[in-house]
């Protein structure tokens, strides 16, 4: 015997609803995935003290292609900061220091890092960190970006690439997007 609603239209059984929710959510959560925030956890300290190991961030998806001087982003690094991605170090994340057209020199006499013969402010260093102990005199390529870790004693970035395929530089449509904020752990979470 069936059921009929009040209509005289056979109601779907239960599973179905569940299993078309199920079907609903994990479509809408991978749609936000692709187009607006991704989650990723971060190995090294790198980029210390702003972000630490193990800190899970929050990554900009609306952001990807696009890359500002400044900005924290997340970049795919296969063929030029890893040589291929079976080694757990397909994305990165570093500042950028620079982008297409700008020249990045290293260093000034008072040991800061120049764009554009403008000497960079970084707050966003550890005390008592050095710019860079690598001297280097370039203009990025158009399309392009120079990025750096903020624990400059402990990040593999542009400048260790300088003789590379590349040169160090990453492609702007390499960005994954612009790393937000810090979700993981509670005690650490807040906008960058």
């Amino acid at each position: 015997m069936s059921c009929d609603s009040v209509d005289g239209r056979r109601r779907p059984h239960p599973v179905v609803v569940a299993a078309v929710c199920v079907v609903l959510l994990l479509a809408g959560a991978l749609l936000v995935r692709h187009y607006v925030a991704q989650p990723f956890r971060v190995p090294s300290a790198s980029m210390a003290p702003a972000i630490q190991p193990g800190d899970v961030l929050l990554v900009d998806r609306s952001s990807r292609g696009t890359a500002e001087r400044g900005e924290i982003v997340v970049f795919d690094g296969r063929g030029y900061f890893a040589p291929s991605a079976a080694d757990g170090d397909r994305f990165w994340v570093k500042r950028v220091i620079a982008v297409g057209g700008e020249r990045v020199q290293c260093c000034a006499p008072d040991g800061a890092i120049t764009v554009d013969g403008v000497p960079l402010e970084e707050p966003y260093l550890p005390e008592g960190t050095a710019p860079s102990e690598i001297e280097f005199d370039l203009r990025v390529p158009e399309g392009h970006m120079f990025v750096l870790g903020d624990n400059r004693s402990d990040s593999t970035d542009s400048r260790h690439l300088l003789g590379a395929p590349g040169g160090g530089m990453i492609p702007v449509d390499r960005v994954v997007g612009e790393a937000d904020r810090i979700v993981w752990p509670l005690t650490r979470r807040g906008a960058l």
